[in-house]
């Protein structure tokens, strides 16, 4: 559904910006732990002890707590100096920003990635409904896929191989609805985006 060098590439690059943000700045010891450690163990796949660590990592990062956008952005940017990643941080961010209030905080963060990094099929499927669905009503539509598209390419820049030509996200939008969209009611819901991924996979 999505050309293999962009799939591995993204989501590669996405799991490494994710831990980067934390496990590369372990530079700090920790003054004092995140309020609820027992309870994002229990909400996530991470020992104590590797929560301890991000936390540290994070903190040293971001001291307030929280990342903005243009905070995400410049980091994840970073890892795409060939082409312009912002429009595509911008979604990022949104699927880690799960109160929808600006900014990302280390629950947030740690949630997310638990699911990237050790979540099962379906876990990160959700997720990666989560991103795709813009506006968050339930549907991937069209629209949203060829923002999504556009914003990956634009993100492998120009010189990418095989030449990406102009027309290359329209036409991924298209095979993509072909396969997912099966009652053909130009929406994807998250049923039908599970149930053909897994499918495929």
């Amino acid at each position: 559904l999505v050309p293999p060098y962009l799939t591995s590439s993204v989501f590669v690059k996405t799991v490494s910006v994710s831990t980067c943000l934390v496990y590369d700045l372990e530079l700090s010891t920790v003054r004092h732990q995140p309020e609820g450690l027992e309870q994002l163990q229990a909400q996530t796949k991470f020992t104590k002890k590797e929560l301890q660590s991000l936390y540290r990592g994070f903190k040293n990062e971001c001291p307030s707590g929280l990342v903005d956008e243009e905070t995400f952005k410049t980091i994840y940017s970073q890892f795409f100096p060939q082409g312009d990643a912002t429009t595509y941080a911008h979604f990022l961010f949104n699927a880690f920003d799960l109160d929808r209030n600006g900014s990302i905080r280390f629950e947030d963060f740690v949630i997310g990635l638990s699911v990237l990094l050790r979540g099962s099929v379906t876990e990160k499927l959700n997720w990666a409904f989560n991103l795709y669905d813009i506006n968050k009503d339930g549907y991937i539509t069209k629209e949203e896929m060829l923002l999504i598209m556009k914003s990956i390419y634009d993100m492998m820049g120009r010189y990418t191989y095989p030449c990406v030509r102009d027309e290359a996200p329209s036409e991924h939008v298209e095979k993509f609805f072909q396969k997912m969209d099966r009652n053909r009611d130009g929406v994807v819901t998250i049923e039908e985006f599970i149930e053909t991924c897994q499918k495929v996979s």
